[in-house]
């Protein structure tokens, strides 16, 4: 049974975790021009944790993401990833890492002028160099299936809605196996129904791939059903951090005001 089925019969819920860190950040800041966007970021990512991060438009929560990854390079403090300073990185072993880690971009980012097919075979050819055709075709299928459009291989991405275009880029993402995972907004511009599909796959590739993840996202009915652990930023700092329970049950009116 693939996981699209899988998801017309049960509400999949995230895995419990364990307590090694895969990503550890501590005092991190960033800031572009005289604008301080990160303010002493401390916090870690557990292995096979769904680990959401909240918070409104322009508190810093996608720029954290881009910092872990270098596509962004942090002002001061430290990041670690899979025991490895990302700071400290040459180039080629920041390759690397960095194929270790899937990031979904919260616009998909599928190259428009490739079939799905090659959209998908793209990141199999450059990090996978030791698979066959056969072994890139059968990968290809696995994870089309895996998402729930299968049909979809020769189409292109003009052809597909917002909510397969976002299918699919996971599909991509997941077809080189990363330990970890980075959501940039999953959920924004999906319907609602979409959307909570888009949240149960989430669920499924961490138990499925064993996915060690951060979620980032404005839409609490996404972080109910994924987190396993919640940290909220304000002002670029990290404002409260603890379990989706006790942030539904908080009386404080910052929090209540997400959680209505």
């Amino acid at each position: 049974m693939d996981i699209a089925q899988e998801n017309t019969i049960i509400n999949t819920q995230p895995q419990t975790t364990g307590n090694e860190a895969v990503i550890e950040i501590n005092n991190l800041k960033k800031g572009f021009g005289n604008q301080e966007v990160l303010k002493n970021v401390s916090l870690k990512l557990f292995k096979e944790e769904n680990l959401v991060v909240l918070g409104k438009s322009g508190t810093g929560k996608s720029v954290l993401i881009k910092c872990i990854v270098r596509l962004l390079n942090a002002d001061d403090g430290r990041i670690d990833v899979l025991g490895k300073q990302v700071s400290l990185l040459n180039g080629k072993e920041l390759g690397e890492l960095r194929k270790k880690i899937g990031f979904l971009f919260q616009s998909g980012a599928l190259y428009d002028s490739m079939t799905v097919k090659e959209n998908l075979e793209f990141p199999l050819r450059r990090i996978k160099k030791n698979l066959t055709e056969k072994e890139i075709n059968e990968k290809v299928k696995e994870v089309l299936e895996n998402v729930g459009l299968a049909d979809a291989l020769n189409k292109m991405p003009s052809q597909l809605s917002g909510g397969m275009r976002k299918r699919i880029s996971l599909a991509r993402t997941i077809a080189v196996d990363p330990m970890i995972m980075l959501y940039d907004e999953p959920t924004t511009g999906l319907d609602p129904v979409t959307s909570d599909e888009i949240s149960a796959l989430i669920n499924d590739v961490q138990k499925k791939y064993k996915t060690s993840s951060i979620i980032i996202t404005h839409d609490i009915e996404c972080a109910r059903t994924t987190a396993n652990r919640v940290i909220m930023l304000k002002d670029g700092e990290v404002y409260s951090e603890g379990k989706l329970e006790e942030f539904e049950n908080s009386a404080d009116p910052m929090i209540k005001s997400f959680f209505k």
